[in-house]
């Protein structure tokens, strides 16, 4: 990356995929947070909640050793890592909902504000 120089007359840069720009439609939010919901979230919880739960039956048999000890923290660790994760993913599915309502609501909002301000109400 360069920071010294203007960007292209086309607009520089653009993503791997070859996009010009990061829109995306309504529809693909809406697709995107049904996939964390019913494909991320439930898979993510599963797969943690298993990952903990062997690692607890592993820090049991060897709870006489430190390898014992160094899996009840790599279980806490992973446990505090799988509620961020998860708490992540609900985030990222609740602002993807989210946006189209609050960039619909702005526009309203907008709208509003010029309608009461127009000078060509009075005519």
């Amino acid at each position: 990356m360069r920071l010294n120089h203007a960007a292209p007359l086309d607009g520089g840069g653009g993503s791997p995929s070859g996009r010009k720009d990061l829109a995306s439609s309504p529809a693909e939010k809406k697709k995107a947070a049904e996939a964390i919901e019913k494909y991320l979230e439930p898979d993510t919880h599963r797969d943690g909640t298993q990952a903990r739960e062997s690692t607890r039956a592993a820090a049991r048999e060897f709870e006489e050793w430190l390898t014992g000890t160094a899996l009840k923290s790599a279980r806490r660790t992973w446990s505090e890592q799988l509620t961020t994760l998860m708490n992540r993913l609900g985030s990222e599915k609740a602002a993807l909902r989210a946006t189209n309502t609050l960039l619909q609501n702005t526009d309203i909002d907008v709208e509003l504000g010029v309608r009461r301000s127009s000078v060509f109400d009075s005519f």
